[in-house]
């Protein structure tokens, strides 16, 4: 069992189509500073195109406003569709919020599974994996190298540097976002860590653990110092208590999920996100009081060795008092217990 471990919130932000998107930014801000005063390790924005009936603020934008209410948190970019993105566009933006961070930068990656968004930018799905693997050896180039030439089935690199040289040394940390199995493969091979998805259970997780360890064996990679893994999570005072405040939430945003087509991306036998609450939650949701809490966050750190705990808190609609009652609740019951624990 890993003997550290940090504690995130992903601040979600989608919102309904009718909502008030300057107050609701104000909120979201205002949880930004909170949980840069409880003592949070990290914040969270993940990133979609194209998300109607939904609102969302776009994910580089966002960490930039994010990291002046939150200076001392790590900002992760989880994740960036990289296979839909130019690589050089890439590596000057995520350049520049790591030395406007002062080095906090995260970089999250994967494919992406939603066609509005491959058609939105000219990409075959079927070029996804190509374009994927091209791009990141480029920005890892772009990070590392003085100047790269390099060309790709989208591109061309001719002696370019970056605009910037990185605070951080070789570069910021390159989660790999996976569901399927062989993009787990894909997040050993090229990834500093596998960034361990929300939808999936603990039986697919162990068995899919294996393969990433047996593929960092094969490649000569020792198992990640970092292994982030992303929850729906939610604590109150009672266990009955969590599950009414957070349950329908939960159900509702699983079924905007459900309409990306985000099932379809998912591991064969965690396909199926359209049960009731009760069975989706089981193996899937940390959801409770804060001893079940900080019990279940245990056992993903006792079975898995995830160290880097990313909790979805606000479900769309779910109002702020009870947003940060949770982070409240977290930072001064559950992380001290957890803590103790380890």
């Amino acid at each position: 069992m890993t003997k550290t471990m940090q504690f995130g919130v992903m601040q979600r932000g989608v919102f309904g189509l009718d909502d008030d998107m300057g107050a609701r930014f104000a909120e979201l801000m205002e949880q930004a500073r909170v949980l840069d005063k409880l003592g949070f390790d990290s914040i969270t924005t993940g990133s979609h195109f194209a998300t109607h009936p939904h609102r969302e603020f776009m994910q580089v934008p966002y960490l930039c406003r994010v990291m002046a209410e939150a200076p001392n948190v790590r900002l992760n970019a989880g994740i960036v569709l990289l296979s839909l993105h130019n690589p050089l566009e890439v590596a000057e933006n995520f350049a520049a919020l790591d030395v406007m961070s002062g080095g906090k930068v995260i970089f999250g990656c994967a494919l992406g599974y939603r066609d509005v968004e491959y058609k939105g930018f000219g990409v075959r799905k079927g070029e996804g994996v190509a374009r994927f693997e091209q791009n990141l050896e480029a920005i890892k180039r772009l990070w590392t190298e003085e100047k790269v030439s390099m060309t790709g089935g989208h591109f061309e690199l001719d002696d370019v540097a970056l605009s910037l040289p990185l605070v951080q040394a070789p570069h910021p940390p390159i989660w790999i976002g996976a569901n399927a199995d062989v993009a787990v493969k894909r997040a050993a091979r090229l990834g500093d860590c596998w960034y361990l998805a929300p939808h999936q259970t603990m039986e697919t997780f162990v068995r899919q653990m294996d393969l990433y360890r047996e593929e960092l064996d094969r490649v000569g990679k020792p198992f990640p110092a970092e292994l982030p893994i992303r929850r729906e999570v939610f604590c109150d005072r009672s266990h009955d208590r969590a599950v009414e405040i957070a349950g329908p939430y939960i159900k509702k945003q699983y079924d905007l999920y459900q309409s990306w087509g985000q099932n379809k991306a998912m591991a064969k036998g965690d396909q199926d996100i359209t049960m009731d609450y009760e069975d989706l939650a089981r193996d899937r949701f940390i959801v409770g009081d804060p001893d079940e809490v900080a019990e279940e966050m245990l056992r993903y750190n006792e079975v898995l060795g995830a160290n880097h705990i990313i909790m979805s808190v606000q479900g769309v609609g779910m109002p702020q008092t009870q947003v940060l009652d949770t982070f409240h609740l977290m930072a001064e019951e559950v992380f001290p217990k957890v803590r103790r624990a380890l």
